[in-house]
């Protein structure tokens, strides 16, 4: 019975350490762009704020910049830092941009459980604007990531 009982306590205490505590937000980074919610509010259409600062998602197939594929760079639509260049955009038939990588250093990388399993989440670096989540389904001849961007995070910069 003593067994039985440390049994239970001992995985008691494992369970204990769940996954949110493992979790890496990206509230627990510092950005060098920080705003109240009140002046990001100001800054943001609605569907920017929801999806850039509440870290929602924007419909399928619903973003213009899903069928972008004009020479130029896709910027954070909060701050206008670069994130992706069109050349590493694909077609992944999910409804929203996709990039085979990021500019390195542009994106800050956190883990969400907000599903009830572990996905890598995609920040801006600058602002900490949420912009979508990284897979390994992407291209085999390039990266194998997939990138999937919320279109209304981004700003289409064109090649001048």
């Amino acid at each position: 019975m003593k067994r039985l009982i440390g049994v239970f306590v001992i995985s008691m205490l494992v369970s204990c350490n769940s996954s949110a505590q493992k979790e890496s937000t990206s509230k627990e980074h510092t950005y060098s762009i920080t705003k109240t919610e009140a002046e990001w509010k100001q800054q943001l259409t609605s569907e920017q704020y929801y999806v850039l600062r509440d870290a929602g998602t924007e419909r399928p197939f619903s973003s213009p910049l899903n069928k972008e594929y004009s020479t130029g760079t896709f910027h954070c639509a909060a701050c206008n830092t670069p994130l992706f260049k069109s050349e590493h955009k694909f077609d992944s038939g999910t409804g929203w941009p996709s990039f085979d990588r990021e500019i390195e250093g542009n994106v800050a990388f956190s883990t969400d459980y907000d599903l009830g399993y572990a996905r890598t989440e995609e920040h801006c670096a600058i602002c900490g604007g949420h912009l979508g989540h990284v897979f390994n389904d992407g291209p085999r001849k390039t990266t194998g990531k997939r990138h999937c961007i919320n279109g209304v995070a981004l700003k289409f910069v064109p090649e001048e």
